[in-house]
Order: structure tokens, then C-alpha cells, then sequence
């Protein structure tokens, strides 16, 4: 009996090695490719270079002094999708932009106070940066 469930064990422990190996071999970290990321209040930037085929969801909190906010986009997507969410102290959502589009937009009215700046990507390659600033 024991050394069957001793074999069980070890089947068990392989399996679930296995499965997080296979699990971290998609990569859904930016941390791979050094951002910079500086979070001040009314000024937040984002930079990562020679991204690889990420795919991840990335929440930041950011306090805007303000009830509006600049996005100057500027970064490389050579394949894959990346977009920018920013949400309102509410949880309103005040700007979704595609990153595959360069160029400065103004977010809608919102209430000033900490935001969420999401950003989403899909299977991305190229260079991330994106700045938002209070307006």
C-alpha cells in the first residue's frame, strides 16, 4: 500500500511539474524585457524594447491631479495586438486606445484622482512607449 501511494504521489508531482512548465513557457511577463516604467503623479511613462510574442494583462495605478489626461503613443508594433485602457478615479473609462496607432489623444472628462492605466497585449512584438499626462 505504500509504495503505491508513494507512486501516486510521485505521478502526481510529475503531472503538476509538467503542467507549470508547460504553462511558463508562453511569456506574459514584460519583466523579460526591462521596462522602464516612471509612476509620479500627473506623469506616468512606459518603454520596453525588442518585446517578443507577450501576451499579459498589466494594471497600474496612477494619481491624475487633473480631469483629463494626454497620451502621446510612439512605440513599434510589428505584430500582434497591444491597447491601453485608462479608467477614472470611478472606474469610468475615459481613453481605449489601439498602440498599433502612434500619436498624442486627449482622454474624455473623468474624475480626478487615482486611475488605472491598463495595458493589454496579445501575442506582441515591438518596441512599448506610451506616456500619459495630466492635460
Amino acid at each position: 500500500m505504500n509504495t503505491k501511494l508513494n507512486y501516486l504521489t510521485f505521478v502526481g508531482i510529475t503531472c503538476l511539474s509538467l503542467f507549470t512548465a508547460c504553462a511558463k513557457n508562453g511569456n506574459n511577463s514584460l519583466a523579460n524585457f526591462q521596462p522602464e516604467v516612471a509612476n509620479i503623479t500627473d506623469n506616468f511613462q512606459l518603454q520596453a524594447t525588442n518585446v517578443t510574442q507577450v501576451s499579459t494583462t498589466i494594471d497600474y495605478n496612477w494619481t491624475n491631479s487633473g480631469a483629463m489626461a494626454t497620451i502621446d503613443k510612439s512605440g513599434i508594433l510589428t505584430s500582434g495586438t497591444a491597447r491601453i485602457l485608462i479608467f477614472d478615479k470611478n472606474g469610468t473609462i475615459v481613453s481605449t486606445s489601439d498602440l498599433k496607432v502612434t500619436g498624442a489623444e486627449t482622454t474624455a472628462i473623468g474624475v480626478a484622482g487615482l486611475w488605472k492605466i491598463r495595458l493589454e497585449l496579445s501575442k506582441y512584438d515591438g518596441t512599448l512607449n506610451v506616456r500619459v499626462q495630466k492635460k
